[in-house]
């Protein structure tokens, strides 16, 4: 058996699961018994958000490890199920690894692929059904509709104006949210400034991440626990500040 080939399948799914925002210990265990289905005896493997670092020694004793740094990602349940779903396969029934690792490259081909005005639709449809839940009518869900189009074209063409920092991104989407939300209302169209801009600033909440640390750090995964927390803190920060930017620029006008 290839067990390079094999460490790099490994690695690879370790670092999918990783980008669709699995928790650690999932990406941690799912490598671990795929490597293990593939008869290989305690592998190690150690995970963090943005790193997978997994250590094996084949039959014969020798040792060999592979790290991949993972850059910026969110979630993508989608995917996340997706991969779990091979693993299992991989693991209950362990192919070839060239077939593994042919099933592995073919999770991304089968992808589906969203045209943007279904993106814009779901950022706008998202803050109309957040608007009832806080107290707004159907004027207030119309602002938040239309605020949480002008979100997702922040998102999806103010790429090459704000770069590929988070931070500063979530902070120009929650202006841009403040600015519409309360100029929507001002204009006679909402009823509640405070309702459609709350509605509208859920879309860019890191929820799923904030999870996941409160999880990892009470599992004792404290490293990852900690950045996945750090991550979430900064976001909730930049929102923070975007939407004050953009209650500041409209009290002045």
């Amino acid at each position: 058996m290839d067990y390079d080939k094999l460490l790099n399948i490994s690695v690879e799914l370790g670092c999918r699961l990783m980008s669709s925002g699995a928790e650690i210990y999932r990406v941690e265990e799912s490598v671990r018994r795929l490597l293990q289905a593939y008869g290989l005896d305690s592998p190690e493997v150690f995970a963090i958000p943005n790193c997978v670092i997994v250590s094996i020694t084949t039959p014969a004793g020798h040792p060999i490890t592979r790290m991949r740094r993972i850059g910026g990602h969110g979630t993508d349940i989608e995917l996340l199920e997706r991969c779990n779903a091979l693993c299992r396969r991989l693991c209950a029934q362990p192919p070839p690894v060239e077939e593994a690792q042919r099933q592995l490259s073919a999770l991304l081909d089968r992808a589906p692929q969203y045209a943007p005005w279904q993106v814009l639709l779901g950022y706008g449809i998202a803050p109309a059904f957040f608007s009832p839940l806080f107290g707004g009518g159907a004027a207030d869900s119309l602002c938040a509709f239309i605020g949480g189009l002008a979100v997702g074209l922040c998102l999806l063409y103010g790429g090459r104006f704000l770069g590929s920092n988070s931070f500063f991104r979530t902070a120009a989407c929650s202006t841009v949210a403040s600015l519409a939300s309360l100029t929507l209302v001002r204009l006679g169209l909402g009823h509640s400034a405070d309702t459609v801009t709350i509605s509208v600033l859920m879309v860019l909440v890191p929820g799923v991440a904030l999870t996941n640390a409160m999880r990892e750090i009470m599992a004792g995964d404290i490293i990852s626990g900690l950045s996945r927390a750090a991550d979430s803190i900064l976001t909730a920060a930049a929102i923070a500040i975007g939407s004050a930017a953009g209650l500041g620029i409209v009290g002045m006008l």
